[in-house]
C-alpha cells in the first residue's frame, strides 16, 4: 500500500456515482411544475456542484422571487428523494476500486454538497459496505469548498492530512482539498471537463478507476 495514503475522501455526484440523468429529470420536473423553462442534460451538468439549492437557483429564471425559489427547492427535494435511484449507477469499475482500497485497509468516506439524507441513501444502495462515512449538506456545516466536513472526516478516522487524498470531478472539489490542505486527484469521467475548471490546478489527473486504484495503493 502507498505509505502516504491511509484515507480517501470521495465526492459523490460525478465521481463515484453518475447521478446526472436523475438530477436532470428531477430538475425539469420541478421547472415544469413551476411553469419555468426546462434544461438539457448538458445544461444541468454545468449547473450542479454547489448543492441542490444552487442547482435550482441556476435553473429558475433570474427574476424568480425568493418565495417562489424556496417553494421550488422544497418541491425538488421531495421529488428527488423518491426518484434518485431510477437512472443512477456507479461509474465503471468504481465499486471494484472501492472494494480494493478498503481491503487494503484504507479508510473511505464520501463528502457531498447534496442534501445529507440523499447522500446516505445513495451510498447505502450503490456503494455499501465500502463507504465507511457519508456526509452531505447538513445544518451547521458549511458546504464545499469549505473544509469543515473534511476536517470532521479526518477526526473521525484519526488520519493525518498528509496521509489523505481527496477525489473529485469539479472545481469545487479541487478548492475543497486546497482549503483543507490535503492532496487531491481529479477524475476526468465526471461532470466537469478540464477546460471548465477555471484556474484550478489539477495535482493528479485520473482517467479510469483502475488508474486511481493503482495511484492509491501503489
Amino acid at each position: 500500500m502507498n505509505d502516504r495514503i491511509l484515507g480517501v475522501i470521495f465526492d459523490l455526484d460525478g465521481t463515484v456515482l453518475n447521478t446526472l440523468d436523475d438530477l436532470a429529470d428531477a430538475c425539469n420536473q420541478t421547472m415544469r411544475h413551476f411553469s419555468a423553462p426546462e434544461h438539457t442534460v448538458d445544461e444541468v451538468r454545468r449547473m450542479v456542484g454547489g448543492g441542490v439549492g444552487k442547482l435550482i437557483r441556476r435553473a429558475l429564471p433570474a427574476d424568480t422571487p425568493d418565495v417562489e425559489y424556496e417553494r421550488a427547492l422544497s418541491w425538488f427535494r421531495e421529488y428527488y428523494a423518491s426518484h434518485a435511484e431510477i437512472k443512477t449507477a456507479p461509474y465503471p469499475d468504481v465499486p471494484e476500486m472501492l472494494s480494493a482500497i478498503r481491503a487494503a485497509g484504507v479508510h473511505v468516506a464520501c463528502n457531498s454538497n447534496k442534501f445529507d439524507s440523499a447522500v446516505r441513501a445513495l451510498c447505502e444502495k450503490y456503494l455499501a459496505p465500502n463507504i465507511e462515512l457519508a456526509m452531505g449538506e447538513r445544518e451547521g456545516v458549511p458546504r464545499k469548498p469549505a473544509p469543515d466536513a473534511v476536517f470532521a472526516i479526518l477526526k473521525h478516522f484519526g488520519v493525518q492530512k498528509s496521509r489523505t487524498l481527496y477525489v473529485g470531478d469539479s472545481d469545487v472539489d479541487l478548492q475543497t482539498a486546497q482549503n483543507a490542505g490535503i492532496d487531491c486527484a481529479w477524475v476526468s469521467w465526471g461532470f466537469r471537463r478540464e477546460n471548465e475548471l477555471g484556474d484550478c490546478t489539477i495535482p493528479h489527473a485520473m482517467h479510469t478507476a483502475d488508474q486511481l486504484r493503482n495511484f492509491i495503493l501503489e
